[in-house]
């Protein structure tokens, strides 16, 4: 597995691990705990190190099945968790980035996690109600501590991230970013680039979609967070196949998959950017570390670059209400 560095010098492998789904959002969470783990382990032994989770997936279980995974092999992995969601009775119920409400969240993480410091720390979500300042101060005391190693912030504007930014160093921002969303180009990107802040691409294939193995016969079970995404009605998904058929062309061409074309694109786009793939199998976790043996040519790379645009993408990649949790303060 390549090696590629975040902002403040944070190395980690060039394909992570989102571990969300192993414990929520894509259908029944799976029955044998002890698989996940194994699951984990096994990306470990393919050269991932970056895994990314956070205390309200689950909420709170996901973390801890991630602590007990790596912890034989903390040292050589890096952990990033996040804070900000206002978590009751097992529901999120809003944000809360209050400063007492993220030391708590560090203590309670720091548990779950079996360990004693977070590699990354995010912001899940932007807090109007709080100064991004005020954020970034408190994170910035934890590391002081030795309770965090990194800040990074998740789905926030240029604008604050270089508020963030001016009062500690933010080592990485995530938002979703894939072939079909293509919202950082604009603003967030060269803001990161001009910074010297790692980017780290969630979502990264479609929510599956850019696998090419999800259609419009496709039948979601109860839970499946695209049930609720406006991107996946039925309508939507036939006019997006257009895009998929274009991946799926260059894919047989390079003789590789839909999925490797679609984070060969991401990894090509920058060294500082890490995507993290989620998955609950083995075999998906080697096909999406083969990303980083293919090699698009500037052609490819041209073509795709502009695939969104020519193309066009059909329906909002949140429902209304997660739509409202983004940051979007103009620059």
């Amino acid at each position: 597995m390549h090696v590629r560095t975040l902002g403040q010098g944070l190395e980690v492998s060039a394909i992570g691990l989102g571990c969300m789904g192993m414990s929520q959002s894509y259908g029944p969470n799976p029955g044998d705990r002890n698989e996940m783990i194994a699951v984990l382990r096994s990306a470990a032994d393919m050269g991932v190190t970056f895994y990314d989770t956070a205390e309200v997936y689950g909420p709170y279980e996901n973390e801890e099945l991630v602590g007990e995974a790596l912890l034989p092999i903390r040292d050589q992995v890096v952990i990033a968790t996040k804070f900000g969601w206002d978590i009751r009775d097992g529901a999120m119920v809003g944000l809360d980035s209050r400063p007492e409400q993220i030391r708590r969240v560090a203590e309670e993480s720091l548990a779950r996690l079996r360990t004693d410091v977070i590699d990354l720390f995010y912001q899940h979500r932007v807090d109007p109600g709080v100064p991004i300042e005020d954020v970034a101060g408190t994170v910035g005391e934890l590391v002081a501590e030795g309770k965090v190693r990194h800040f990074g912030l998740s789905e926030a504007s240029a604008r604050t991230i270089r508020s963030a930014h001016e009062t500690f160093p933010v080592t990485a921002v995530q938002s979703e970013y894939s072939l079909w969303t293509r919202d950082p180009e604009s603003e967030v990107l060269p803001t990161l680039a001009e910074l010297g802040i790692g980017f780290v691409p969630f979502s990264p294939l479609g929510k599956g979609f850019l696998t090419g193995t999800v259609d419009t016969s496709t039948t979601f079970s109860e839970g499946d967070i695209r049930t609720r995404v406006p991107r996946f009605e039925a309508e939507n998904l036939a006019a997006n196949e257009a895009l998929l058929a274009h991946v799926r062309d260059l894919a047989a061409r390079n003789d590789c998959s839909p999925g490797q074309i679609s984070l060969a694109w991401l990894l090509a786009q920058g060294s500082h950017i890490v995507p993290i793939p989620g998955t609950r199998r083995t075999e998906r976790i080697q096909e999406n570390a083969g990303a980083t043996e293919v090699a698009l040519s500037a052609d490819d790379r041209a073509d795709l670059d502009g695939l969104a645009r020519r193309i066009g993408v059909h329906g909002n990649r949140y429902n209304a209400q997660h739509m409202g949790f983004l940051d979007r303060r103009p620059s």
